[in-house]
């Protein structure tokens, strides 16, 4: 019997208690995301463009989860029934009117930095490949996203927030984007073969998924690309 329980899988990767917001979490990546943190026992809110997608989510999945739509009234909402965030992923968004980050420390962003707050921004392969896929605009835009994880990165830094910034950049993983479709349960489904040309073998699932993310918002110690030696020290 090993003498370490801290390294154990339950509390390397423990987000019991955490409070988190997934935006996009009505389907796709987002919801893999947001069943991953929940069954882990993180309370997690759910926000994206369809009320009823998102309300169907949290019977189906959980009710851990706060199925609404709240856009503009998101964050008081929020405020109003939680002391703190301390992980927010970025899964679907749009960019928001400050490139800065606001307010003089966490608290005043509404991140708990006790636990190290932690944003996660889903990304893309596509903006990482060489080759255009046969959609340009989509590649570029997702090469600006994992530069600008990289820029927020440093400025939380500098502004001597206790913050994280990491990214996500999923390979082929089933969602409405990809497969044009979901399921009753807002799960989508991608053949096998479809993908065999991938060393896996296969596209991606849940558990890949839930692995990625329980990771990048469990390792206090990942910001950016490592440590956070690199967005000091520059690349």
């Amino acid at each position: 019997m090993s003498n370490n329980p801290e390294l154990q899988l339950g509390e390397v990767f423990n987000v019991k208690g955490k409070v988190a917001l997934v935006t996009g979490g009505g389907s796709g990546i987002g919801l893999m995301c947001t069943q991953a943190l929940a069954v882990n026992g993180a309370k997690v809110y759910i926000v994206g463009r369809t009320e009823e997608k998102l309300d169907r989510v949290a019977e189906i999945h959980g009710k851990g989860m706060l199925g609404k739509s709240y856009h503009w009234k998101l964050v008081k909402e929020i405020e109003s029934r939680e002391k703190c965030l301390c992980i927010l992923v970025n899964n679907a968004g749009i960019a928001p009117p400050k490139t800065t980050p606001d307010g003089e420390d966490a608290e005043e962003l509404h991140l708990h930095h006790g636990y190290s707050g932690c944003v996660v921004n889903i990304t893309s392969i596509s903006g990482l490949v060489r080759i255009s896929q046969g959609h340009f605009s989509y590649n570029a835009s997702k090469g600006a996203q994992i530069h600008l994880n990289k820029l927020l990165a440093a400025e939380i830094a500098k502004a001597g927030l206790k913050i994280r910034m990491n990214s996500i950049a999923p390979g082929v993983f089933p969602s409405e984007m990809t497969t044009q479709d979901s399921k009753e349960n807002q799960k989508s489904e991608m053949p096998k073969e479809k993908k065999a040309g991938l060393p896996a073998g296969r596209p991606g699932n849940d558990r890949d998924m839930a692995a990625a993310i329980l990771f990048a918002v469990s390792c206090q110690y990942l910001n950016g690309l490592d440590g956070g030696y690199l967005i000091q020290a520059g690349t």
